[in-house]
């Protein structure tokens, strides 16, 4: 029989005084309004230990580093060591980008967090007339193996921690086989390599669609061929990120990322069992990737929450053993949607806050978004001022002392158990649809999206919900107090090295490699290993996504149907 923290008589006296002291505050003008989280869950004024009747401590908060792992997946946590600092960089071609990541590192940040430009995460050369007007935007643009070159020259990646931001599966197994390669070139074993890939199939079929998209099954097969292959040469990478970030970007809401992201890994954990792993021979390398949004509390808890269901579905659901297969592991940006064009150094206060919920709910590394995001690729200055807002965070607020230093709070212990339960619904109607996959087929993770994006801007717009220079407190004829960055010419560049390149390569053994692909996707192979060895023949994305395309066939996403 489980036992709360309070016994039946003490939480009926308390639930008597709390009765009495909520009749004193319900006189005329003593705030009845009714609050509810972004998500929508019910905020009571005050919280008690009625609210938590039945609380046991050992299996709903328990210690650092164990079951259930509320607390966080690490004994020591951030007195052992800290999160890791990794900014988000990328723009224009792979020579600026390679200067920008050089000076992070220098001052201070202690992992590259790699983004790409729009066609190469979509499988587009720089010089496809698809792509051309996006080349270098939104980040750095990758053709061939020279271009990882470029971009990772001078930098030590043995020993430098690296996250390549390849959102789309079609793009990740040729970057990331390019970035494999380029260390093979450089005499770096694959077990010296640590990082991770995004490499959702989600983000493909949902959140970031192409002009022309692979079929889900597809997708998702890719992704997990990533993992496969990782799980058993690459032994310190984490070859999948669940882009839950990208999710709420899009609009969905903390639940939704959350529950999303834990079905996302649920399918791929029964994905490598059926091509004959046990869950312990690969879940310990799953990592997560999750926003950092406006409402604080329910940030912290969303984490918390986070970490506690997957270790229940590992163990129960996967017979997980391995402590480290039952561990959610988690990078966390600041919400660039909640950025605003509008005083935008009013930014640097809302990144501060949202990196200060990642911390309190336990993140493994953070990236804090420049003030500019919502105008232009952050400058130098910004860039700056979002890596010193780490640094401040860790080094004068005291938040690393003590771990989860908000942990048997009557609040967050209640908001975390509603979170949960919200979450593991989510994931259950999921189920009930047959997978993540089916529900991506039907369309419903798109329309799930839409609403709650349409729920978010339509109270934005009322005024319901309150947003400081956009909706209130407004400065009518706002001059913008910053410079905007200018994007460095990319498109010239990226010509010029293909032009030389395809002159120079050897036509035949292109060709030799492409048809390997081919086959390989005939035959239904991981496709790993022959990516890794047709990227040095100086292949190009554009060329080997093409491949796919033609040999997977394409899909209508419900949104264009």
């Amino acid at each position: 029989m489980k036992r709360g923290l309070f016994n039946k008589s003490s939480l009926r006296e308390i639930s008597g005084r709390r009765k009495r002291w909520s009749d004193c505050i319900s006189e005329p003008g003593e705030g009845k309004a009714e609050s509810r989280t972004l998500s929508g869950i019910p905020v009571k004024p005050l919280y008690a230990p009625d609210d938590l009747p039945d609380f046991g401590y050992q299996d709903r908060l328990g210690f650092p580093g164990e079951e259930p792992f509320t607390r966080g997946v690490y004994h020591t946590m951030y007195r052992g060591r800290t999160w890791t600092q990794r900014q988000l960089a990328g723009f224009g071609p792979p020579e600026e980008t390679n200067q920008r990541y050089k000076f992070l590192l220098e001052q201070g940040a202690t992992g590259i967090n790699g983004v790409f430009d729009y066609p190469t995460l979509r499988g587009y050369d720089s010089t496809d007339p698809e792509a051309r007007a996006d080349v270098g935007r939104g980040g750095v643009a990758i053709d061939t193996l020279e271009d990882m070159r470029i971009l990772f020259e001078g930098i030590p990646v043995d020993r430098v921690s690296t996250s390549l931001v390849t959102c789309q599966p079609i793009c990740n197994i040729i970057v990331q086989s390019m970035y494999f390669a380029n260390a093979q070139a450089r005499g770096i074993p694959f077990d010296r390599l640590a990082g991770t890939s995004q490499n959702d199939f989600l983000m493909e079929t949902v959140i970031a669609i192409a002009p022309v998209v692979l079929p889900p099954e597809v997708s998702f097969k890719l992704s997990c061929d990533a993992i496969e292959y990782c799980s058993r040469r690459v032994p310190r990478w984490n070859p999948v990120s669940f882009a839950g970030y990208n999710y709420r970007e899009a609009g969905c809401t903390a639940v939704q990322e959350a529950g999303f992201t834990i079905a996302n890994a649920v399918a791929c954990t029964e994905e490598l069992i059926r091509r004959g792993f046990s869950a312990d021979q690969f879940a310990p390398r799953l990592s997560f990737f999750f926003s950092a949004h406006n409402d604080f509390f329910e940030e912290v808890c969303k984490y918390r929450a986070a970490r506690r269901l997957w270790a229940k579905v590992m163990k129960e659901r996967f017979g997980a053993r391995n402590t480290r297969s039952m561990m959610l592991r988690f990078h966390v940006q600041t919400a660039g949607v909640s950025l605003t064009a509008q005083q935008p150094l009013n930014n640097i206060t809302r990144a501060a806050y949202q990196a200060l919920s990642a911390v309190l709910g336990g993140a493994q590394s953070i990236h804090v978004d420049a003030y500019d995001e919502a105008l232009c690729v952050p400058t130098e200055l910004s860039s700056l001022t979002a890596l010193r807002t780490q640094q401040i965070l860790q080094s004068e607020t005291g938040v690393t002392a003590t771990i989860d230093p908000l942990g048997g709070s009557y609040f967050v212990e209640a908001l975390t158990d509603e979170l949960e339960k919200a979450m593991a619904g989510v994931i259950d109607e999921i189920d009930r649809m047959g997978g993540i996959v089916e529900a991506v087929k039907r369309g419903w993770i798109h329309q799930e999206i839409s609403n709650a994006a349409y729920d978010y801007q339509r109270r934005i717009e009322s005024g319901e919900q309150v947003a400081v220079g956009i909706n209130t407190f407004r400065i009518e004829d706002e001059k913008l107090p910053i410079e905007l960055f200018k994007l460095p010419e990319t498109l010239r560049v990226q010509e010029m090295k293909l032009e030389k390149i395809k002159k120079e390569r050897s036509a035949a053994q292109v060709r030799k490699m492409l048809d390997r692909v081919a086959v390989a996707c005939d035959r239904g192979e991981n496709l790993m290993e022959v990516m890794l060895e047709a990227v040095k023949a100086f292949t190009t994305e554009g060329e080997l996504a093409g491949v796919l395309k033609k040999q997977y066939g394409v899909w209508n996403p419900p949104l264009f149907i």
